[in-house]
Formats: C-alpha cells, structure tokens, sequence
C-alpha cells in the first residue's frame, strides 16, 4: 500500500486564515510514503514544515523532489528538520537552469538575506541530483521525470510502485496557445507523466474567467484540470494549487460549476490539507 498525504495545497503564497482553514493555507508540500517505509516528498512548500517534525527522528533517508524553484515550492526547505539531522540522508532533486546547476540555484535561497543558514554550513550537505533526467528508483518506488509548461525550468513527477501510480503536476499549463483544450495526447504537456495515474494531482488554480486575464502564467483553470485529467484517463483527480484569494467556499462553489460544464469519468477531490489517499489497498 502507498499512502499519499497533503500537507500544503495552496498556489502563490501561503494563504492562512479562517477562510481558508477546511482546504488549507500552506504552500504546496505532499508526502509518499511506500509499504517499505520509503518517503518521498513532493516540493517543499511552507506545508514541510509540519510534515518534517512527524518523521522519526531516526529516519535514515528522505528524498525531496522539487517541481520548480518557486518560493512557494521552496520557503519551507530551511525549516526542514531532517536537514538539521546528520544522521539523515537527505536527497533533494531539482531542475538546473540553462546557467546555473542545482546547487547554484538552491544557494541563492538559502544564503543571506533570503535565509540566515547557508546551505554549506548545514550539519550535512544534502545530495542533489538534477531533474530531469533517466528514470530512477526511490526504495519501491519507480520514478519518471518530464518538462512541463510553466516559467522557468518545472518538470512533473510519476511515481510508480506495485500499489499504482501518482502524478504529481502542480504548476502547469497545458492548454497555453491552443484554441480548443484538449488536443492529441502526444501534443500536450504533461501526458506522459500523468497517463493512466491511479492519483493525479494537477494544478486548478483559476476559474476560466481569470484564466482568460492570466493566460501565459502558467496555471490552469479548473476546467481545464478537468478535461487534463478526462484526457489522460486518471482513476482520481485531486484539484491543487489552490488560488490564495479563492476561500473554502470559493473552491467548492467553482469546482461544482466546473464539474456542471466538464463530467470527467474519474471522481475529483478538492485538495486539502490533512487529506490521505491510499493506494493498493482494498
């Protein structure tokens, strides 16, 4: 059995607050965890925080795989406990640049004055590995690594192991340019990472009125979450990246006109923090 646990869902910055307190105002920040104990976290939003202070202090190796370098995929990276464990592995995968390397780009955070700690001066250095690359292998976990469309260097994760298969595109726009979404799988963004997931989460990030102001962002409307995940035939659909200014009824008042204008045949849960998911369970 795999158990896929979200600890941030929110897009943009961290958004707390009453209104936001069903679905959640941490960053986003998602754990994997395998039958064999096997820990894979995806991005390391303000949500890693909370996620990092319930692993055993023990634990010998975490791998953290970062879509993008975003700050709201990175400002909970140096308030990672584990980091601060020299008996912990810590494995950080990241897309490069076309200048930099991963450890370049990952220094100009966690240097002065965007963060106190240098990453040099940690009790262990990280191992940092660049994405995208040849498929790899996590403990029971089989990993494949795409580009996808978003500003800067962002790939999308598949994670794939005997209990079944999790795509993890949190930042993407796949209908950016194209007059009628969907199009041909072997044209869009993202299929290949995303095809066939037992769970895919897939940013959803706008209604389709504010996605016709922010078109190029590179984030997709609910809408378009929809027919991505109608398109690659996902068993589930979890909604994420969750625009900070859209409150908890905001997000079940959209996602319900959505579901009224896209019927996916798969069923679509809103994201939210504190949820778990299994899969290979009965």
């Amino acid at each position: 059995m795999t158990v896929v646990a979200l600890w941030g869902t929110r897009g943009s910055i961290a958004a707390p607050g009453p209104e936001t307190e069903q679905y959640g105002g941490n960053t986003s920040c998602i754990q994997v965890t395998g039958r064999e104990g096997t820990v894979l976290i995806l991005d390391a939003g303000t949500g890693l925080r909370r996620l990092g202070r319930t692993l055993a202090p023990d634990i010998r190796r975490v791998d953290i795989l970062l879509t993008h370098l975003h700050m709201d995929h990175l400002q909970g990276l140096g308030f990672f406990g584990p980091l601060r464990n020299p008996e912990t592995d810590v494995h950080i995968w990241g897309p490069a640049s076309t200048t930099l390397n991963l450890r370049a780009r990952l220094t100009r955070y966690l240097s002065p004055p965007f963060f106190p700690v240098l990453l040099r001066d940690l009790p262990r250095m990280p191992m940092l590995h660049e994405v995208p690359c040849a498929e790899f292998d996590v403990g029971e976990f089989h990993v494949h690594t795409s580009l996808v469309n978003h500003p800067g260097p962002t790939v999308g994760y598949r994670i794939e192991s005997a209990a079944g298969v999790v795509a993890y595109v949190p930042d993407h726009e796949p209908a950016l340019g194209v007059q009628h979404f969907p199009i041909s799988r072997e044209w869009t963004s993202g299929y290949a990472v995303a095809r066939d997931a037992d769970l895919l989460i897939h940013d959803s990030q706008y209604t389709s009125a504010e996605y016709a102001e922010r078109e190029g962002w590179g984030h997709s409307s609910i809408q378009q979450a929809l027919a991505f995940a109608q398109l690659v035939q996902a068993r589930r659909l979890i909604t994420f990246h969750h625009d900070p200014d859209h409150s908890d009824a905001d997000l079940e008042r959209i996602t319900a006109e959505a579901l009224e204008q896209v019927r996916p045949a798969c069923p679509v849960t809103i994201g939210a923090e504190g949820a778990l998911f299994e899969l290979g369970s009965a």
